[in-house]
């Protein structure tokens, strides 16, 4: 039994053997990491969607809460996934961040996504669909905050086109997951929405099964490929670490080659224009030194402001079409389709942050937002006209939303970067990249709460055009904090990071 256990530990945990694994280059490539990343966030967002359809009837039926308490029930499991969501996703960001690999941890997600599916396709009662919406949560929390934290790891300084790959993901499982659980539910049962789920599910172990992380391949690659030039290898580095031989950077050596270069203190860092000095520091908790940053700062409240404008049209967009302009329940859900399809254009906005940093990206963004919520107000009647004027404003504020977010979910990268270059080690060999993008998950689910219970206080008072007067000002709020505190211009330029992981000393 010994062997198959060695076995097992090398194929899960990545340890070192005498033979590299069987299409290691395949299995380590930037695109099925890239990939399979999406497809995690893809599965939960599809899985989490798919379910909304069929929860009145499990909660119904299955648990046998009379009819009267289904409204109930059914917003207290949504707060159950949301809470879930909430606590757990700075835990799986620091327990990503004390592991070996990323992938574990995914797998581990994986099981308790596969585990919640279970348990609410299978309840009978209501605590059974509870657990089964908190494992959902926490599955979630896992997936977001290791998956982005593997992809920060893989894409270094071009982590922002890869957000918005994950962008489009995103948006593909919150379109499709409703549409197609209705379908499904409606035309073939209960139980076979759960077997495309289960489907969904296999084919997204299947590859996390085969994945690969660099730094794991590092250790065999190293011995059959030539080394990369210095600024090839600093874009993928993990911090800490040395990508051309997989081993810890030496420290001391580090510090003899910046003696003498001190002209930055570290609370001199932000405001500092010296792209090129850099000062050893190794303070006692790197993650608080993360989260007191005033661009970490700006980027979660950015992320609070974009998220609670999102899950705001989620929430009252297909009840408000459908009592101004008599649409059945299937338009109703539709008509969020334009605030989704213009998440084409993320992967230009990530290479747009990538090379000339997250700031004008993202105010510009939020910027933008404001006259188009304005504007909104004045959609009021049952006609043609103000359909298609509905459904142009909410194409332009689908780009505007994409232009704000892409820029921040990346920014969380070139924070610790950009730190990691001004005070080497300064986050040890593993990095804080689980913790940081835990906590950008924690702030999604604040901002989507929060913008949740406001509007839907907002449309019950006031109405229609208090609502995106509020919004609007809301997004003006979210472009002026990023628009004085975000990296941005030469800072947080790809160029200029290239330029000084090649030359990083004066």
């Amino acid at each position: 039994m010994a062997p198959v256990f060695a076995s097992l530990e090398h194929f899960f945990l990545g340890s070192a053997t005498s033979n590299p694994p069987f299409l290691l280059s395949f299995r380590s490539s930037t695109t099925l990491i890239v990939f399979t990343v999406c497809l995690a966030i893809f599965t939960d967002l599809f899985l989490y969607g798919l379910m909304v359809p069929v929860i009145p009837f499990s909660i119904s039926v299955q648990a046998g809460i009379p009819d009267d308490e289904v409204q109930e029930w059914t917003a207290i499991l949504l707060a159950c996934y949301s809470g879930a969501l909430f606590v757990g996703s700075p835990v799986a960001g620091f327990i990503a961040d004390k592991t070996h690999t990323r992938r574990l941890p995914l797998l581990i997600g994986l099981v308790a996504l596969a585990v919640s599916t279970l348990m609410l396709m299978l309840g009978t009662n209501i605590a059974a669909l509870v657990v089964g919406r908190i494992l959902q949560g926490l599955s979630a929390a896992v997936v977001w905050s290791v998956g982005l934290a593997l992809l920060a790891d893989t894409m270094g300084s071009k982590i922002g086109m890869a957000m918005g790959y994950v962008s489009i993901a995103m948006s593909a499982g919150l379109l499709v997951a409703p549409i197609i659980g209705g379908a499904v539910y409606e035309n073939v049962g209960y139980y076979a929405v759960y077997y495309v789920a289960f489907g969904i599910i296999f084919f997204d172990i299947v590859l996390r099964l085969l994945l690969i992380e660099k730094k794991v391949a590092l250790q065999w690659l190293s011995e059959e490929e030539p080394s990369t030039g210095p600024s090839e290898s600093r874009i993928d580095a993990v911090p800490g670490e040395d990508i051309r031989n997989g081993k810890p950077a030496d420290e001391s050596e580090a510090e003899k080659r910046l003696s003498g270069n001190r002209g930055i203190s570290p609370s001199q860092e932000e405001t500092s224009g010296e792209e090129s000095q850099t000062v050893p520091w190794k303070p006692k908790n790197p993650n608080i030194v993360l989260v007191r940053s005033k661009r970490t700062m700006a980027t979660l409240y950015g992320i609070v402001v974009q998220a609670g404008l999102m899950m705001a049209f989620d929430t009252f967009l297909p009840l408000f079409v459908k009592s101004t302009f008599r649409w059945e329940s299937t338009a109703a859900g539709l008509s969020l389709l334009p605030l989704f399809i213009p998440s084409m254009v993320s992967p230009v906005v990530g290479w747009a942050s990538d090379r000339f940093g997250p700031k004008w990206p993202s105010m510009l963004g939020f910027v933008i937002a404001v006259p188009i919520l304005i504007c909104l107000r004045f959609v009021t009647q049952d006609t043609i006209g103000h359909k298609v004027l509905m459904c142009a404003l909410l194409a332009l504020l689908g780009v505007s939303l994409y232009f704000s977010s892409i820029p921040l979910m990346a920014e969380i990268s070139y924070i610790i970067e950009d730190k990691e270059r001004r005070h080497p080690g300064i986050f040890g060999k593993k990095g804080v990249y689980g913790i940081a993008y835990g906590l950008f998950n924690t702030f999604f689910a604040l901002g989507g709460t929060i913008g949740s219970l406001v509007s839907g206080y907002l449309m019950e008072g006031p109405g229609w055009g208090t609502t995106m007067w509020v919004l609007g000002l809301w997004c003006a709020s979210g472009g002026i904090v990023v628009g004085l505190w975000l990296g941005g211009g030469f800072e947080g330029s790809l160029k200029s990071r290239k330029k000084a992981a090649v030359d990083p000393a004066p």
